[in-house]
């Protein structure tokens, strides 16, 4: 730990606590931050009983945000300014400045008679709003005053689709925590909604023409218990929302500058709308609402023309219900099992000469029809075809915009045939995914690991586009898929603070962005997430484990990785630290391996912990050259991940693992000297949810020059089944003792995912961690 930065921390902290003094101040160190904040030392706006909010311009527009101004200021202080105009003068005006380039742009300054915030649009109002309302203290009861520094903000964002999904298929919430979850949104200055309402486990949207998709596809019998068990909880789950309900809900969203993106998944996930109408399917059912979580092989027989009639009705009385440009379409995960063995779709295929070509099947052609189909209808009513990236697959509709989420490919290559993108990789931004690595005592998750940190770490561009091309990225988004998410509150807990991470990713500049500051501004927020009552997940003082080592010795290094005052405590004996156990000062010096578990603790409180093991063998911190290129998202510290002394755990994003892709592990390590050796172990993490097998082929090889190598153990591997568990594996190849000075190796990824996976006939990723060599 530097403790020069520790230090800065604490004071920085201390800085950000909130003032319980009678008079308090505004601070605009907020979430996200401003592109431009220059606080001057003249004298403050004091903030009373007597000042008014008063228009610049008159519109209801404006009007409603005066009221939503009053009532922010009055939630975070007490006191409820009157909108209109006032004896004393002390005013916060409101107003349109047509000057502001940005359509969201807004400005904002305050000096000791008036705040002034003028936006490009009463949207840019809206947002300077957010930043006043963000800036101010928490008072307990009523304030007499608040001071409000004289400053000058001026602010834009940089994307202009701000995005966050939810899906309320799996688990459905009521229209009072639609409305609680826009207002969360709100707060992080997101303006899209995208609403994922339909799909194999409940369709939850009434549709006037077929009333039967509410009254039996929106009733599943019972639900799975955990990662598909085979165990059921036997009780019956229902619910949807009527059109009046949707009205509203698309209202309220609107007040506060949100625009809702429906999707209407298909022609996949539509398992819960064939109960409804089995003639719709490829074998005619009978079907059930799917009680287990996945991709069910069930879906609109494409070669059904009622299946076109259903999707342009659906679609018609979804645009009179939403006034949004787009309409997603979802188009992702559709098994075409059905196509290839459906009488009706393959004489689609024919009429309509769908060649298997350019590594596109005709069955994927046949998708490409039905999006096309989809996408041309929404365009004669005058909207736009967003869809999931498995619609560049036979073909991407003219106009269509991408969502990239297996990762960036899709967005960059719809870039490149200049479509455009909105950005949200499954292993940045998919709050479904574990937010720490204490998973015992974190609600269940469909797997995965993206802490707040990762999050806050993307990069939207894709350095493979030219300037042209990346124009074409409109914008980022985070996705809430709900299949583990029984309740509101657990929802609100995966998104928050992740929400927060996002914000400043979609809204500030790359050059403004700071982990540090971020989680000192973070650490204020959350007592407004605290007054708002908002469920969050408390995990912003994580730390983080580091070994350098050589033959020698081996030194831990243990930092934080947010800032704040809190003290790092640890233990080597794999016991939880407690606030008594022995306190992190410098680099730990071991001999051998160990369990050490580490945790911050502030004020008394722990937070969660990280636990790692050490293991030390005679590849510890040996070069390893990596023969085969790692996939780009799980490259790490590349080879020397192999050889670092530290054992991945079941969070495979932590950077404790390498991923292949298409690609297998080819690994050469250097011993540096002859050595005897006699056994090699490695270890593989199986997540299948995450499209993560196990290899199918480990072989050790050995060579003197490096160049030239002999095979001295191999070992083959069955595929995977549907019921194995997800966990970690060990494998040891063992060999008669030979001397030697490079080690090779080899592990074969899993090149075509079995017909029973979801991602079937797609090379799935490899994980390996620790090579061991003894």
């Amino acid at each position: 730990m530097n403790k020069k930065l520790l230090t800065g921390a604490l004071a920085a902290m201390a800085f950000l606590l909130p003032s319980t003094a009678a008079g308090q101040t505004a601070d605009f160190n907020i979430i996200p931050r401003p592109q431009q904040v220059k606080v001057s030392n003249d004298a403050p706006f004091t903030l009373s009983a007597k000042t008014v909010i008063s228009l610049g311009t008159n519109s209801q527009d404006m009007k409603r945000n005066a009221n939503m101004l009053a009532s922010y200021i009055e939630q975070a202080t007490g006191i409820r300014p009157a909108i209109g105009k006032g004896k004393s003068g002390a005013a916060i005006i409101l107003t349109i400045d047509k000057t502001i380039a940005n359509a969201e742009g807004y400005k904002l300054d305050a000096d000791a008679k008036q705040i002034r915030i003028a936006g490009a649009s009463a949207a840019g109002v809206f947002y300077g709003i957010q930043t006043l309302r963000k800036s101010l203290p928490l008072v307990n009861g009523k304030a007499s005053k608040v001071s409000i520094p004289a400053v000058h903000i001026a602010d834009a964002p940089r994307f202009a689709y701000r995005g966050t999904h939810l899906d309320v298929s799996r688990h459905f919430v009521t229209a009072d925590s639609v409305r609680q979850f826009i207002d969360m949104l709100a707060l992080h200055n997101i303006n899209r909604f995208h609403w994922h309402l339909t799909d194999d486990q409940g369709w939850r949207i009434e549709i006037k023409k077929y009333p039967l998709l509410t009254q039996i596809g929106s009733k599943r019998a019972q639900t799975v218990i955990g990662h598909n068990s085979g165990k059921y909880d036997g009780k019956p789950y229902s619910g949807f929302y009527t059109q009046k309900q949707i009205r509203d809900i698309v209202k309220y969203a609107a007040d506060r500058y949100i625009t809702i993106v429906p999707e209407i998944d298909l022609p996949g996930h539509m398992q819960a709308a064939l109960a409804a109408y089995p003639d719709m399917g490829c074998t005619g059912g009978p079907y059930e609402v799917w009680q287990k979580w996945g991709v069910s092989d069930n879906v609109l027989c494409a070669g059904n023309d009622k299946t076109l009639t259903f999707i342009d009705n659906v679609l018609k009385e979804i645009t009179q219900l939403f006034p949004s440009k787009y309409i997603h379409v979802g188009g992702d995960e559709c098994p075409k099992t059905q196509w290839q063995k459906c009488p009706k779709c393959q004489a689609r295929i024919k009429s309509l000469n769908l060649e298997a070509k350019d590594g596109h099947s005709a069955e994927e052609r046949l998708q490409s029809y039905i999006i096309t189909h989809a996408s041309n209808y929404l365009k004669s009513l005058g909207r736009n075809t967003i869809g999931w990236d498995e619609i560049l697959e036979g073909g991407l509709a003219e106009g269509a915009t991408v969502m990239s989420w297996r990762g960036e490919s899709g967005g960059i290559a719809a870039a490149k045939q200049h479509h455009d993108v909105v950005m949200t990789p499954n292993s940045y931004l998919y709050f479904d995914y574990y937010q720490s690595l204490d998973k015992a005592n974190e609600p269940i998750a469909i797997g995965g690991y993206l802490p707040l940190e990762t999050v806050y770490s993307y990069e939207p561009m894709p350095k493979e586009l030219t300037a042209d091309e990346a124009r074409h990225i409109i914008g980022v988004q985070a996705n809430i898929w709900t299949e583990y998410m029984p309740t509101f509150k657990q929802m609100q807990y995966m998104a928050l603070p992740r929400l927060a991470a996002l914000s400043e990713v979609q809204w500030s500049q790359p050059a403004l962005k700071d982990y540090n500051s971020f989680t000192n501004r973070l650490t204020e927020f959350t007592h407004l997430y605290d007054r708002l009552g908002y469920n969050y997940a408390k995990h912003l003082y994580n730390v983080a484990i580091h070994v350098d080592s050589d033959n020698k010795w081996r030194e831990i290094l243990i930092h934080m990785t947010t800032a704040g005052n809190a003290e790092i405590r640890y233990t080597l004996d794999g016991t939880e630290p407690t606030a008594n156990s022995t306190l992190y000062t410098g680099a730990i010096v071991l001999q051998k391996s160990a369990k050490i578990r580490a945790a911050a603790f502030r004020d008394g409180k722990r937070s969660s912990v990280t636990s790692q093991d050490i293991s030390f063998n005679k590849a510890t911190a040996c070069p390893v050259e990596l023969l085969q290129p790692t996939h780009k998202n799980y490259t790490y510290k590349g080879g020397a991940t192999l050889t670092d002394g530290l054992l991945g755990d079941k969070g495979f994003g932590t950077g404790r693992w390498l991923g292949f892709s298409g690609n297998d592990l080819e690994a050469v390590i250097d011993l540096k000297q002859n050595t005897d050796v006699s056994s090699v172990s490695l270890n593989t993490c199986v997540d299948k949810g995450s499209w993560i097998f196990d290899a199918r082929n480990i072989e050790v090889s050995v060579s003197a020059d490096g160049k030239s190598f002999t095979k001295v153990a191999s070992k083959s591997l069955p595929a995977l089944e549907e019921q194995t568990p997800d966990n970690i594996y060990t494998y040891e190849l063992t060999f008669p003792q030979t001397t030697t000075r490079y080690v090779k190796v080899t592990a074969t990824s899993e090149h075509n995912i079995p017909e029973w996976h979801g991602g079937k006939g797609k090379p799935a990723f490899l994980f390996v961690d620790e090579i061991s060599v003894k």
